[in-house]
């Protein structure tokens, strides 16, 4: 695919924005919204965020070898624009609509596949094997990290080089954040993982969940394909009552599915399945644990289908993907011990998933350092005490709760069965670190998972090599 340049007359077209200085041939390649990371010939773009307002970085932009500056709110003086007059400073009423109108109009000019992901748990990694199993043909541009809101996306999409196809994931906290991103994306294959308890103190309810994350569905090309987990109850209770409005492929364990996985073994290191496709069977194997990767491999298998890519080589591609750090991110402590380390994000499903994994595994002590999980509104006590249950459901044999909602889950777990004095709370990861110094053995397991926020990679780096 060859690569389509825009020019700050693109710019300024399709944002209706105003050229304060420069020339409107100057080529925007590499967008950058960090003042402290633009280099040589980037497009700043200048982001008003709730504590800082980037717009009034740009001459630091500017320093450091910016080629032109999209702004907003702020007057540039004549001394700027003769300093440097070789850099283009447009002026737009908004810079975030800016940026997803350059990325809308940078989208149009490839005609090239697109799979959008979304669903409460499982995005990222997702994400991660589809990417894979997709670059056995294609050269793939997918989503970095977890770029999956109404900025990151857009930076995704202004990434677009001579690539022939892109994955990208699409996140939300309310109504209208996806339908925003997907009528940007316009995506050939709309995936949605699962409908959990994420964001549900926004929300309101599983229901209105399912709703939100439907909205992918609005820039669906028309001869696009939907993909859904048949697992889950409210996407199997859509597919069932859909009209035959959507092309539906899906994916499954339990329920009958176009492509099922059986005869499922995971072990600590890994999993192999048998994947049945199209009429046919073939041994499946993942080299990252537990069972939503068998989910995330099907899926991935499920995308390979629409693109006719051999299954010899979908295979290759599950075999061979590389998880996004700090998702089930398998390391070593300084012991010896195994820790998994799963701190990047925290919801009710992604807990279970994870205790359910550490559950399975053969080490002689299990160990759960859990932290609060954010955002979850009136049912954080709720849903922090289901975790709870999940903890004692896995005879998980040592607990280490992190913060004021944690101590939900160590109420819950010791009132499911789990010992008293083999659950400990701390209202500090120096407090946690110090227990697992004390308690951690070299033939023990450590799963680590809270919110971002809570800062768990702290206690990852002080306990592992």
């Amino acid at each position: 695919m060859m690569e389509h340049k825009i020019t700050v007359k693109d710019i300024i077209s399709v944002t209706k924005g105003t050229l304060a200085s420069g020339r409107e041939e100057i080529l925007c390649e590499h967008f950058c919204t960090d003042s402290r990371k633009v280099q040589a010939n980037d497009t700043y773009v200048g982001i008003k965020g709730e504590n800082v307002d980037g717009n009034q970085f740009y001459e630091m932009a500017l320093k450091q070898g910016a080629s032109c500056c999209i702004l907003q709110g702020v007057d540039i003086p004549e001394i700027i624009k003769s300093q440097y007059p070789s850099t283009a400073i447009v002026l737009v009423e908004n810079t975030v609509k800016a940026l997803q109108q350059i990325a809308a109009y940078k989208r149009s000019l490839y005609d090239i596949p697109v799979v959008a992901i979304t669903g409460s748990v499982g995005k990222t990694s997702t994400k991660d094997i589809v990417a894979s199993v997709l670059s056995q043909k294609f050269h793939v541009l997918k989503t970095q990290g977890n770029f999956n809101n109404e900025i990151g996306l857009p930076l995704t999409v202004l990434q677009l080089k001579d690539h022939d196809a892109m994955v990208v994931e699409m996140g939300m906290n309310s109504f209208g954040e996806i339908s925003l991103l997907t009528n940007i994306a316009k995506p050939l294959v709309a995936v949605i993982t699962n409908v959990g308890t994420a964001h549900i103190g926004m929300l309101g309810s599983r229901e209105n969940i399912l709703k939100a994350k439907l909205e992918i569905l609005e820039g669906l090309q028309k001869d696009g394909t939907v993909i859904i987990n048949n697992d889950n109850d409210l996407l199997h209770e859509w597919n069932e009552k859909q009209n035959h409005e959507y092309n539906v492929i899906t994916y499954g364990i339990h329920e009958k599915s176009t492509i099922e996985a059986t005869e499922i073994s995971l072990q600590e290191e890994g999993s192999t399945y048998i994947a049945k496709v199209d009429g046919s069977s073939y041994p499946v194997t993942i080299q990252v644990g537990g069972e939503h990767f068998v989910y995330n491999s099907l899926c991935a298998i499920a995308v390979s289908r629409i693109f006719k890519i051999p299954m010899e080589q979908v295979l290759k591609g599950i075999l061979e993907f590389e998880l996004t750090k700090k998702r089930m991110e398998i390391k070593k402590a300084k012991n010896g011990a195994i820790v998994i380390n799963d701190c990047y994000n925290a919801n009710y499903d992604s807990m279970k998933a994870a205790l359910d994994y550490l559950g399975k595994m053969p080490n002689n002590q299990k160990i759960a350092v859990l932290g609060d999980m954010l955002e979850l509104g009136e049912y954080s006590k709720e849903l922090h005490e289901k975790v709870g249950e999940a903890v004692a459901e896995n005879h998980i044999d040592l607990l280490i709760c992190v913060g004021n909602e944690a101590k939900n889950i160590a109420k819950k777990a010791e009132e499911n069965g789990m010992k008293k004095e083999a659950i400990f709370t701390a209202d500090s990861n120096e407090k946690a670190i110090a227990i697992l110094q004390e308690k951690l053995q070299k033939d023990d397991v450590v799963l680590l998972k809270a919110s971002n926020s809570m800062n768990f990679t702290q206690i990852c780096e002080a306990i592992c090599k």
